[in-house]
């Protein structure tokens, strides 16, 4: 038998050459197999490959898998099982190592349940994907007055000026079934695929600092009922540089604790002292874990959590080792990027929330000291600041809590002030505002750049933007191009923006939307109200929505068991992965320019010519819209080979 298995092997291998997807045996029900970077999102109704349609790519050449990185980073990409006129049952797909010609090797153990939260011997993750279907365009995430605003494989026939013509089903990608969840391989241990469809089988390897640099190679093993149908070789080239622990690129990411504990212990607000607290306490720490193994910061901790009163001048006792550090060590089962290394932004009173808003100025001294003394004495190199307020227009409170905090003698002038306002109504309405943190899809560039050099050269202010929108960004939409988020963060580089706020990552009651609880496993839209349906746009209401709000998915759900996983903690979206691969970009960026900056700011320039406000308006007296594509390729290829150009300017200063 063992003989009879490897002739099979053997035929298998000498056929894999000639053909841009790899065979199968003709006795199974997969007709092809085949990979790329996850950027040119595969929708589960398609059959490349099967249908004798181009597949090669950046990292598949027709026969194997090609990647390259430096230590401390996470590279990945993703495997397409098709099956034709007939399902695939029980199929798996394994990959545990890659080994060097020297000895060394990436190795992964097995693992079962809520090992999936365990990294510290698994660098190599596989992830079973799963879709949602895209019934209606994303309202905040990009208007539809000019088609070129429309992610790519959304937009319908052009006329004029960006004009659209046709209905919905003109959209070459309406109703289809779109990759997001990625949910840990070892949770779904085989499965079937429909006939007529596909499956992704996204894979994550983080290259450990300590990896001898040199070429690596394994093989992904794919079985169906029980037999072997291919073996995809799998190279991996680990360059001698290694990227940094903290991003260059900030972020923060706001998590809601109270949707956390709806979904998995049954109940918006657990006390402290409860049976349930400590698994609370677990289940946020996993989030801010998985949030570090990608490269984010959080934010969305509360003195309520431990049952203090929102005037309390300290955080938690648990957010002690998320900003020190020691929650990301081998000892709560981190491995990954950041070992030891804090969460670097702590936000007081998100949202408005701080207990002491309707006080005198005495009163802010009074907290602002006490909090600038907690950060001075357990987290010294944490950036935190007072969130005054959101989204509001009392420009004039906004400028008199700024005046106060900076006229305040003590440690309390320390503590920087933050409020969600667009920066050219901070800088003149708000001016002593110290973060005004702006979203954007157009703005007027005369306005905003001289501004923007302004706040990110002064030492003391900062410029956050948050959310964001095409054409000045890749939206976090679900039907957005697979680079949307990879250019988000050149953007964020090019103009200098000190962090990127994203406004939550677990909302699953849209409650803003009238819509109740979602079952995000199964329904795209997560934000927004549902109405209608528009014959131009699809299934629609206000400011309907595809995955925002959205990047975590719940590992346990006790309001959809059936949807549930069973295990404590979240899974990633893989937008959130999408996002990653910016920010580790960035550090490519860094590491370059210090090496050859004029080149960096070559290849900045031939990628994103137009960011953010670079794209300007129409008419200066409505500075709300303009005619115009993105400047961005929507080909990972030239994304790969960008990062490819920095990767050999750093190896060449070695």
């Amino acid at each position: 038998m063992q003989n009879l298995i490897m002739r099979r092997w053997g035929c298998f291998f000498i056929l894999l050459r000639v053909v841009s997807a790899l065979p199968v045996f003709a006795a199974q029900n997969l007709t092809a197999i085949w990979a790329n970077t996850g950027e040119d999102k595969v929708t589960q109704e398609e059959l490349r490959a099967t249908q004798h349609k181009a597949v090669k790519n950046s990292v598949w050449d027709g026969s194997q898998v090609s990647l390259f990185g430096g230590r401390n980073e996470v590279v990945a990409f993703n495997v397409i099982l098709e099956a034709g006129s007939h399902e695939a049952r029980n199929v798996t797909v394994s990959f545990k190592r890659l080994d060097a010609p020297g000895g060394a090797s990436i190795t992964s153990s097995a693992t079962t349940g809520d090992g999936v939260f365990d990294w510290t011997q698994r660098p190599i993750e596989l992830f079973y994907v799963r879709y949602l279907q895209i019934k209606g365009l994303s309202k905040v995430s990009y208007e539809t007055y000019d088609e070129r605003h429309v992610p790519q494989r959304m937009r319908r026939p052009m006329r004029g000026n960006g004009g659209g013509a046709g209905a919905w089903s003109d959209r070459p990608d309406h109703d289809k079934f779109y990759p997001d969840i990625a949910v840990p391989l070892e949770l779904v241990s085989n499965f079937t695929i429909a006939a007529g469809s596909n499956q992704s089988i996204w894979v994550d390897v983080y290259i450990p600092k300590t990896t001898p640099p040199g070429n690596y190679q394994g093989n992904v093993v794919v079985q169906e009922n029980g037999n072997p149908v291919a073996r995809i070789p799998v190279q991996l080239k680990v360059y001698a540089f290694t990227l940094p622990d903290v991003p260059s690129a900030k972020t923060m990411l706001y998590y809601s604790a109270a949707n956390i504990n709806s979904r998995y212990l049954g109940s918006s607000y657990i006390k402290p002292d409860s049976a349930a607290a400590n698994k609370a306490v677990l289940l946020r720490d996993r989030h801010y874990l998985l949030a570090h193994r990608h490269r984010f910061s959080l934010i969305g901790d509360s003195p309520e959590d431990c049952g203090a009163p929102a005037d309390a001048n300290q955080p938690c006792s648990e957010s002690v080792n998320r900003l020190n550090g020691s929650l990301f060590t081998a000892s709560h089962g981190y491995a990954g990027p950041g070992v030891n290394v804090g969460n670097n932004v702590y936000s007081i009173g998100t949202y408005g929330s701080w207990g002491w808003r309707k006080g005198t100025q005495a009163e802010m001294n009074r907290h602002t000291d006490a909090w600038a003394g907690w950060f001075d004495r357990h987290a010294p190199t944490t950036e935190y600041f007072l969130y005054l307020i959101d989204e509001s227009s009392d420009t004039a409170q906004i400028e008199t809590w700024s005046r106060w905090i900076l006229a305040n003698p003590g440690p309390g002038r320390h503590m920087k002030s933050l409020a969600t306002l667009a920066l050219p109504t901070a800088a003149s309405q708000s001016p002593s505002l110290d973060i005004p943190t702006s979203t954007l899809e157009v703005g007027l560039s005369s306005r905003w750049q001289p501004l923007a050099e302004t706040y990110t050269t002064d030492p003391r202010k900062r410029l956050y933007l948050y959310n964001g929108g095409r054409p000045a960004s890749g939206s976090t939409a679900i039907e957005d191009d697979g680079i949307a988020l990879r250019e988000r963060a050149w953007g964020q580089y090019k103009k200098h923006i000190n962090r990127w706020f994203f406004w939550e990552t677990t909302y699953y009651n849209n409650y803003q939307g009238r819509m109740g609880e979602t079952n995000v496993f199964q329904t795209a839209h997560t934000f927004g109200g549902k109405s209608s349906v528009d014959h131009g746009v699809g299934e629609t209401g206000w400011n309907y929505s595809n995955g925002d709000g959205v990047l975590f998915y719940p590992g346990t759900d006790r309001v959809y068991p059936a949807d549930s996983y069973g295990v404590e903690g979240p899974f990633a979206s893989l937008r959130l992965k999408y996002w990653r691969r910016g920010l580790q970009d960035v550090d490519y960026l860094t590491l370059a320019s210090t090496v050859d900056p004029a080149a960096v700011r070559t290849l900045v320039d031939q990628m994103v010519p137009k960011v953010l406000w670079d794209y300007g308006v129409d008419n200066p007296r409505d500075p709300t819209y303009t005619h115009t594509d993105v400047s961005w390729s929507n080909d990972p290829q030239v994304w790969e080979n960008a990062r490819a150009r920095l990767a050999k300017i750093i190896e060449g200063s070695r």
